[in-house]
């Protein structure tokens, strides 16, 4: 092997880091090493889409939300002109932050070093002493920098650092209409991510997180006890057939990269009709599937109402749609992670419905429920016990011998397979390596 991949603190070549995801294997080094995690903020960060927020998180003129494209501090902001833009969160004088709130809703963004003022557009609109520049300073020129593009799908929002490169729609490939899954899920097609959000951190690596089928019945095995023992707890909970039994309906899919998806939609439109009695007896639920069979079909409607606006996705590399939820996963460190988890509310219905997916999602991902902590607590093993540099290969590659490809075009293996694990790190390693990496104005 490459002696770049196996001693620490060297630069690495791309045919080192090539090494470093072999077939059915990623070397621990990928998830541990500090000099890996700096390339990720150039090579993947800095320049790949990456998941900003959902519209209605800014739903007025003035919104906004602070979040970070990799060490990018960044503003999602509706202006007054109502167009939502991604702003870098960084004054063009001397460089401070011009926004230290996660949230509100502000007329103008003031730099606390020296008074430079901008509105939520992010032209600049005041100098303290503006005279002391004389001719020199061209204000329409100097107003908060913007991500070079941006994009929007169904609500989501992202942007890239990289002045060119794939378009969105590129990006996200067969990904896209399972987003939908989500949005549609409302009868209106609306869906509003304003219904709380709840951090944590983990001390271990981004790319631990989530879109794995063969864990949950030894994680989670005392919520799958309970589970069983009231199959009917809630929307799309259908027990009766173990959903990560290799036996089921479910499936792993990857839909290339990087994205993957645990998918339900045979195994829960097999319980359609249990689950649609149990909506019934929720106050309004008899009148949502009446609209959403008017809104999409019968077919449709049925499926969408079995998922429960659980598509059970990740788009590489920081966003996943599990539950009900919308989640962004940040990295802080290679050995720090922080997930933020963003309930939904759907649009058109009723009020009981939508505090029914709430509690649901309080009692698995809140930061007192029954899952959650269960994840952040296996992953920082994870990380620990990867830390050894005897034999230190990480193995995925179970179900490589099964996976198949289906009429769309995407691997497809069973519900414990390491599918999405390989697709992931595929990408990964394509992003990683300095040839495909975007170029990055310096403006």
């Amino acid at each position: 092997m490459n002696e770049q991949v196996i001693q620490w603190g060297r630069s690495y070549t791309d045919a080192s880091i090539a090494a470093l995801v072999g077939d059915g294997r990623v070397h621990s080094r990928v998830y541990t090493d500090p000099a890996i995690f700096e390339l990720e903020m150039e090579r993947i960060f800095s320049s790949a889409w990456i998941y900003v927020g959902h519209e209605s998180e800014v739903s007025k003129a003035g919104d906004y939300q602070m979040r970070s494209i990799g060490r990018t501090p960044v503003l999602m902001v509706r202006g007054i002109d109502q167009s939502v833009r991604v702003l870098i969160n960084r004054c063009r004088h001397r460089g401070a932050q011009v926004c230290e709130t996660e949230s509100g809703n502000t007329k103008f963004f003031q730099c606390w070093y020296h008074g430079w003022t901008y509105d939520s557009t992010g032209a600049l609109v005041s100098v303290t002493g503006k005279e002391g520049y004389g001719d020199r300073l061209n204000m329409k020129e100097m107003g908060l920098s913007q991500a070079p593009r941006t994009g929007s799908y169904r609500g989501f929002v992202f942007a890239s650092l990289a002045t060119d490169g794939e378009s969105l729609e590129t990006f996200l490939g067969n990904a896209g209409p399972i987003i939908d899954l989500l949005v549609d899920a409302s009868p209106t097609g609306e869906i509003y991510a304003d219904g709380g959000a709840n951090k944590t951190e983990y001390l271990g690596n981004w790319k631990l997180v989530g879109m794995d089928g063969y864990h949950p019945h030894f994680v989670h095995a005392s919520v799958f006890a309970a589970m069983h023992r009231n199959p009917e707890a809630g929307i799309g909970a259908t027990h009766r057939e173990d959903p990560f039994e290799d036996t089921a309906r479910t499936r792993t899919l990857d839909f290339g990269h990087g994205h993957a998806m645990l998918d339900f939609r045979k195994h829960r439109i097999n319980h359609y009709e249990p689950h649609a009695q149990f909506l019934k007896k929720t106050k309004g639920g008899a009148e949502y599937i009446e609209a959403m069979h008017k809104a999409y079909g019968g077919e449709r409607a049925r499926l969408l109402l079995s998922l429960g606006g659980d598509p059970h996705l990740g788009i590489f590399p920081n966003l996943q749609l599990i539950g009900n939820q919308i989640r962004i996963i940040t990295p802080l460190a290679c050995g720090l992670t922080q997930v933020t988890m963003t309930a939904v509310r759907l649009g058109g219905v009723s009020d009981e419905i939508n505090a029914m997916r709430l509690r649901q999602h309080e009692s698995f991902y809140g930061p007192a429920g029954s899952g959650s902590p269960d994840d952040a607590e296996i992953f920082e093993r994870v990380q620990r016990g990867m830390a050894a540099e005897v034999n230190p290969w990480v193995e995925i590659s179970r179900g490589m011998d099964r996976e198949q490809t289906d009429a769309d075009g995407n691997t497809v293996g069973l519900i414990s397979d390491e599918v999405p694990q390989r697709g992931m790190m595929r990408y990964w390693s394509e992003l990683m390596t300095a040839s495909r990496v975007p170029q990055r104005s310096l403006a």
